[in-house]
């Protein structure tokens, strides 16, 4: 979505609101697409002192799947994004804090899609608390405990083999 906020550049204390949905389907993230819903972006444009400022929010609910139990689970994901809008950059320097407008447009879209996608977590957990899967039996720990015997390491097997002997006595 692109937003002409030329009429705000001359006028402080003026503000625009804007809504729209965003289609991230398509967008794959780690072998999955977990945005399946449509991710709703609201914000305002508003001039503060004859300076642009840009805020959204963008929020929906990914289906995700738990990196831990591998349980498919409903996730509430919402990114807030907050910019400065300007014309030109005094100087050579850049700076992530301002974005520039283009005849005085800016592609809300294309910024709301990139900081969704910059602000999806690496790690989804059903629960903060999740035990996961065991690795021997396949058994969610979640659900009850594994009946499967503690394999000693390889490394520590003489050890075990000393304690063994010490319980016989």
């Amino acid at each position: 979505m692109v937003l002409n906020v030329q009429k705000l550049i001359n006028a402080p204390g003026e503000r625009m609101t804007f809504q729209f949905d965003l289609d991230l389907s398509d967008v794959d993230f780690g072998g999955r697409r977990p945005a399946q819903n449509p991710v709703v972006v609201t914000g305002e444009v508003r001039n503060v002192a004859g300076m642009l400022l840009l805020d959204f929010t963008a929020s929906t609910v990914l289906q995700s799947i738990c990196d831990r139990c591998l349980k498919a689970f409903d996730q509430p994901k919402t990114v807030s994004y907050q910019c400065m809008l300007a014309r030109e950059l005094a100087g050579d320097e850049e700076n992530d804090d301002i974005v520039l407008l283009e005849d005085g447009c800016v592609d809300v879209g294309d910024l709301a899609r990139t900081q969704f996608i910059l602000e999806m977590d690496t790690k989804t957990l059903c629960d903060p608390d999740c035990k996961g899967i065991c690795p021997g039996c396949g058994v969610d720990l979640n659900q009850g405990s594994c009946t499967c015997k503690k394999e000693v390491d390889p490394r520590l097997a003489a050890l075990a083999k000393l304690l063994d002997q010490d319980q016989d006595q």
